[in-house]
């Protein structure tokens, strides 16, 4: 007779790239990086809001890596594990939308120094690549946590 828990509810193994919510997590986990070496290749300035797109795609790309290789190695079989799913897709959901617009915003500042020097215009390109990737993030882990949402009530 089958176990009617609800213990078998996440996907292990390789099954993790071919289910809805967790398909995500290596879009994720690229573009989150693209975003990290974007910001990390101009000069982080002004330090302050930067600072937190940084720390934001850093803390995201760790938790994505963390979060896949648990799923992977099929760590994730308790029952609060969909619900922590959900959670921390949400939070990294806020957290890249608030350095998305940070990012614009510190953007736009740039913008009219851009004009004057070549080299603040190559930051200025990167910068608008970074906020570009920053948004998909926002987007890929705003979609992951519907998804890990809708399962987690599922169970």
């Amino acid at each position: 007779m089958a176990s009617t828990t609800s213990g078998d509810v996440l996907p292990t193994g390789a099954r993790i790239f071919i289910t809805v919510p967790d398909l995500f997590f290596i879009p994720e986990w690229v573009i989150g990086g693209l975003v990290w070496i974007l910001v990390a290749s101009t000069r982080v300035f002004p330090d302050n809001p930067l600072g937190w797109v940084m720390f934001v795609s850093i803390f995201c790309f760790v938790g994505t890596t963390l979060w896949l290789l648990i799923f992977a190695c099929g760590g994730n079989q308790s029952s609060f594990w969909p619900g922590l799913d959900a959670g921390f897709h949400f939070v990294a959901a806020v957290f890249y939308l608030s350095a998305s617009v940070v990012l614009a915003y510190i953007t736009i500042v740039h913008k009219t120094a851009s004009t004057i020097d070549i080299t603040l215009l190559k930051i200025y390109r990167l910068d608008i690549s970074a906020v570009v990737m920053s948004h998909v993030a926002t987007l890929l882990y705003f979609l992951h946590a519907i998804f890990s949402a809708i399962r987690w009530k599922r169970a």
